[in-house]
């Protein structure tokens, strides 16, 4: 054999050795379920404090496979106009203000109508700017289940609400609506501008619809106190939203439920909730704390648009959070942090962590959401149990530290695919990270029926149905 053959023949068996441990490496990452950015943030961390050298090749591996699993950031020219859609706040008013309504022309007026408010009040708003300084606006006089007391815009736009208090509103009162408003955290500093409402204690039966609020950590605080607890809320139809990433440590985190049971958390658009301090961790919505019977349905959760590329882990739907401490915990001790929860028919985009986390969430249900340029499905820990069925996942579905983890018929992409940057799920669509979700072709049908339920934009679908959140996102668009 010739020393040119030779060589070749070396080369070429380096090359299969290398192939075949590259092979292995893939298979051994998918079944540990390291995804690439899991996997970019771990390098980056180990190459962290090291000499400049050593730290910018963990910063290059990590880019690198942060790109692979993500792909190319969309151009903002190219986002999609959430306004523009028939979910979240719509141009239309919710509810009637009614002949008895009471009409207030400034914050002072607003204040002592809250303050005296009795069953059956409304209280409208007339149009104009209300600075909101100094203090929370406070709902503490109780409606009644069938009389709430009703705080409303006639008209969607007309009412904004500044606010430079770290609580604009504080709710601990029962059965309180808040309808059509506009409220913005206008703080100087992310952490002053905290909550748009914090629902505590005794304030059953509180309803958000069809507000547009932006400029907070944690837009909706719901929590407990003195052992009582605000169950039975609803948050449908609103946008939640921040101008640019939160420069806190604090919660960053538009929807932050605990320990109250039975929300419903309905047809709301949540986007851009990057948190630029502390652990840099963020969620689109959580229900943790020992509560159950919480419903996230019919949601467009967009972690990042416009602000992909940011540092940091947002995560879009969670069932348990990143844990709670134990004193503040429904039952004092969080054995699971929620029980029966139901995550359904939302589509979850952008998100640099999972699109769906499960965090000791015992008797879940994770059905018919769509979930694109996201982490996945996590369920994790042995508290956890979860049937995951109907789903479109680009991305992988994982069981975690000994979650328990019962699969339907879903659509997935393994890890490994994701190492050599193929994102099959994403071809179904015509451009989904640039917002275009009209499918290419035809859509992925379920195998057998399912149960006949209302999808993302609204439509009853018939048992025989697509996979995911929808049958044609054309009619999420107004």
């Amino acid at each position: 054999m010739t020393r040119r053959r030779l060589l070749r023949h070396l080369a070429l068996g380096v090359a299969a050795v290398g192939a075949c441990i590259a092979a292995a490496g893939l298979l051994a990452l998918d079944r540990a379920g390291v995804r690439p950015g899991a996997l970019a943030a771990y390098v980056e961390q180990r190459s962290s404090g090291h000499n400049r050298l050593i730290v910018g090749a963990g910063q290059l591996v990590g880019s690198s496979l942060r790109a692979l699993e993500r792909g190319p950031a969309a151009e903002a020219a190219g986002l999609p106009d959430l306004a523009r859609l028939a979910i979240g706040a719509q141009p239309q008013a919710v509810g009637e203000a009614g002949p008895a309504a009471a009409i207030v022309h400034d914050v002072d007026a607003l204040r002592a109508a809250m303050a005296r408010a009795a069953p059956g009040a409304v209280i409208t708003l007339a149009p104009g700017v209300y600075d909101i300084r100094g203090s929370s606006l406070g709902a503490s006089r109780p409606g009644s289940a069938a009389a709430p007391v009703v705080v409303r815009a006639a008209q969607p736009g007309s009412v904004e609400l500044f606010s430079t208090v770290q609580v604009t509103i504080k709710v601990d009162a029962p059965h309180w609506r808040f309808e059509n408003l506009t409220i913005h955290g206008a703080c100087r500093r992310a952490a002053d501008c905290e909550h748009a409402f914090h629902v505590v204690g005794a304030a059953s039966g509180f309803a958000a619809l069809n507000n547009r609020i932006d400029g907070f950590n944690a837009h909706f605080k719901i929590n407990g106190v003195r052992g009582r607890f605000p169950d039975h809320g609803l948050i449908e139809g609103n946008s939640l939203s921040n101008p640019g990433p939160r420069a806190t440590a604090r919660p960053v985190t538009p929807i932050d439920l605990v320990a109250a049971s039975g929300w419903t958390v309905r047809g709301n658009v949540i986007s851009n909730f990057v948190k630029l301090g502390g652990n840099r961790v963020s969620y689109g919505a959580f229900a943790k704390g020992g509560g159950g019977d919480n419903v996230f349905e019919r949601n467009l959760v967009w972690c990042e648009p416009g602000l992909k590329g940011r540092r940091g882990q947002q995560v879009g739907l969670s069932l348990g959070g990143g844990g709670t401490g134990q004193r503040v915990c429904r039952d004092g001790r969080c054995i699971t942090e929620q029980d029966r929860g139901v995550i359904r028919a939302n589509l979850i985009v952008g998100c640099s962590d999972a699109g769906i986390y499960l965090n000791r969430a015992a008797d879940s249900r994770i059905e018919d959401n769509t979930l694109i340029d996201t982490g996945g499905i996590d369920v994790r820990y042995p508290a956890s149990s979860a049937l995951v069925d109907g789903n479109l996942v680009d991305g992988a579905i994982r069981s975690r530290d000994d979650g328990l983890l019962r699969l339907g018929d879903n659509r997935s992409t393994p890890v490994w695919q994701s190492y050599l940057g193929w994102h099959p799920v994403r071809t179904l669509f015509a451009a989904p990270t640039q917002g275009d979700f009209d499918w290419a072709g035809a859509p992925p049908g379920r195998s057998g029926a399912g149960v006949p339920r209302v999808d993302l934009c609204g439509v009853t679908r018939a048992p025989a149905r697509a996979v995911g959140a929808f049958e044609d996102f054309g009619a999420c668009r107004r």
